[in-house]
């Protein structure tokens, strides 16, 4: 049995630590996400994801340029069997403000969607309903979420597969009516890192048992051909995630996102490198005398 070496595991976790600490800063950098005086409202949902995320969050704010708060937030959605004393037992140890807001979403949840069907959606319109209208009462000018680029590549996926809609997760976002806005810090993380360095750090993570041992089917189909395309070639994820950033309007079909009615043409000004020369047209085989001289026209 081979014995783990302390010394390279250290290193390792280090080089993981400041991996994450980097994307997640550059994130923040490249979106604007956080800026002086801002009051982050960190949603913790006691997974993996929002404890790094809070961690993280932690740890930058006290090297970061700029003053900003944090304030972890856990919505107890009354589910049965919910270890109520875990998060706010760790957010006493961080020393920090926090809040546990009392919801029971569960029972509005398990009366309006039928048995069998997946509570995802209506389970996360009801919690970011109540998150955002906390963070009115408490003043938090952000709210951060602890999703990462692969779920924000499997929502992509979502939507194309199952809704036909090239859409994904901002990496920042207004509400609708313009009162709150969404960060997530995460974005330029990855799920895997994400899960060694919550294994390093021994997070008291609360597994998600609203809908007992369900999945939402479509999602986890997605992943698992996600995690099939990072073996089989590594850095797809990463790429596709760029394609995000990196999108040409006229390079797709939407109307409402380019005017493909309007495309005048316009000869007066200087042409572009595809002039035909002698060469060229003599190797094509075409009959020079089918040209048409429209010089003096």
């Amino acid at each position: 049995m081979n014995q783990k070496d302390p010394r390279k595991e250290t290193l390792e976790f280090n080089k993981l630590q400041k991996r994450l600490r980097r994307n997640v800063g550059n994130a923040i950098t490249d979106y604007n996400m956080i800026e002086e005086g801002d009051v982050v409202m960190a949603c913790i949902s006691g997974g993996k994801d929002s404890f790094a995320m809070l961690d993280i969050l932690l740890n930058l704010q006290k090297a970061a340029p700029i003053k900003f708060d944090v304030v972890a937030v856990n919505l107890d959605q009354k589910q049965p069997g919910f270890p109520e004393h875990i998060l706010p037992d760790y957010f006493e140890t961080l020393n920090i403000p926090y809040y546990i807001v009392d919801k029971d979403t569960y029972s509005v949840v398990k009366e309006k969607v039928p048995e069998g069907k997946t509570t995802c959606g209506l389970c996360s319109r009801l919690r970011r309903g109540t998150l955002y209208s906390f963070a009115e009462k408490i003043g938090a000018t952000k709210l951060a979420l602890g999703h990462h680029m692969d779920d924000i590549v499997e929502t992509m996926f979502l939507n194309m597969f199952h809704g036909s809609r090239l859409k994904a997760m901002p990496p920042k976002l207004r509400s609708d009516d313009g009162r709150n806005v969404v960060i997530r810090p995460l974005t330029y993380c990855r799920e895997k890192d994400l899960i060694k360095y919550a294994e390093h750090k021994e997070f008291p993570i609360i597994p998600c048992n609203l809908c007992g041992s369900q999945e939402n089917l479509q999602r986890q189909s997605i992943k698992a051909m996600l995690i099939d395309w990072d073996k089989k070639t590594p850095g797809r994820v990463e790429a596709i995630f760029k394609s995000i950033q990196n999108v040409s309007p006229s390079q797709l079909a939407d109307r409402e996102l380019f005017d493909f009615e309007n495309l005048p043409l316009d000869r007066e000004g200087n042409r572009d490198e595809y002039q035909f020369s002698e060469a060229i047209v003599s190797s094509t085989n075409i009959d020079e005398s089918m040209f048409i001289d429209v010089t003096n026209i």
